[in-house]
């Protein structure tokens, strides 16, 4: 579905955006930032839609769980490690996001016990992991909190879509009304730590502002629509393979743009991990 490409992406591109955006704000100013443009472009098109908000107490309370894992902490630990990191590595390992979905999908949200193949695709998504990391060199030039940052990340996106898809999605609520309310709690939270932690002092460049509207519109704004929208019509699961492209748009614009150094292990591993994402999901008939 057209969604479905448009998402991944915008979602590759973020990490680029991400890298520019903090030429000028904090961690805490990019996730900040990114969800209150993003909120604030939902809400315009709520409005011209004429989309109420939802009105329930309680989905608001599930809305801000989902805010967590997947705009408020992910948002500052992506932003975090990628002053340290390439983007290209950050996007690489944001692809283990359907295996970690998978993990929550089967041992909290369901309970029942896991397939071969899915086992098999967990561990071969690890040795992914550890092949894009390098780790026979000691993680290369990628600092250990780093590293722990972007795993912290996917493991709350993991979390995200199968919680959705339990708590929100039954309840037939517009995917326009359900996002703008998750960023508007998201950068609400975000709000006093922005304040107070949400600029760098340096100064403001094309590059940086035009990433930011980009990230906020698009990458929040947008993009957190239409996975409403994907997870409505094909599940959490099936929502989650959109980081099936995300790597291969962030190895690609890093390079372009950025001028990033691609090393021979960081897209063989990004395939190792797609490869375990694909078993783990039932994609590859000859596990399953």
């Amino acid at each position: 579905m057209p969604a479905y490409v448009a998402t991944g992406i915008v979602w590759g591109c973020s990490f680029l955006f991400i890298k520019y955006s903090l030429g000028f704000l904090t961690p805490f100013g990019v996730a900040f930032m990114r969800c209150a443009l993003g909120a604030l472009t939902l809400v315009v098109i709520a409005v011209v839609r004429r989309i109420a908000l939802p009105k329930e107490f309680v989905v608001w309370c599930h809305l801000w769980v989902v805010a967590m894992c997947l705009n408020i902490v992910p948002g500052v630990l992506f932003a975090l490690a990628e002053t340290r990191t390439t983007s290209i590595v950050a996007g690489i390992i944001n692809a283990l996001t359907p295996l970690t979905t998978l993990f929550f999908i089967l041992v909290v949200f369901r309970g029942e016990p896991m397939k071969r193949y899915q086992l098999i695709g967990l561990g071969v998504g690890l040795v992914g992991v550890l092949l894009v990391l390098g780790v026979w060199q000691g993680f290369g030039t990628n600092p250990w909190w780093a590293v722990l940052a972007l795993l912290g990340a996917v493991t709350l996106y993991g979390v995200s879509f199968p919680y959705t898809r339990r708590f929100l999605l039954p309840r037939g609520i517009s995917p326009v009304s359900l996002a703008s309310a998750q960023l508007l709690l998201a950068a609400t939270t975000l709000l006093p730590a922005f304040l107070i932690n949400g600029t760098n002092g340096h100064a403001l460049t094309t590059h940086a502002v035009l990433s930011v509207l980009a990230l906020g519109v698009f990458g929040s704004g947008f993009a957190f629509m239409w996975n409403f929208r994907i997870q409505a019509a094909a599940g959490s699961s099936i929502a989650s393979t959109v980081t099936y492209l995300t790597p291969v748009v962030a190895v690609v614009v890093g390079v372009i743009f950025l001028h990033e150094s691609l090393t021979w292990f960081e897209p063989m591993g990004g395939l190792v991990v797609l490869l375990g994402a694909a078993i783990g999901q039932g994609r590859i008939r000859r596990f399953t």
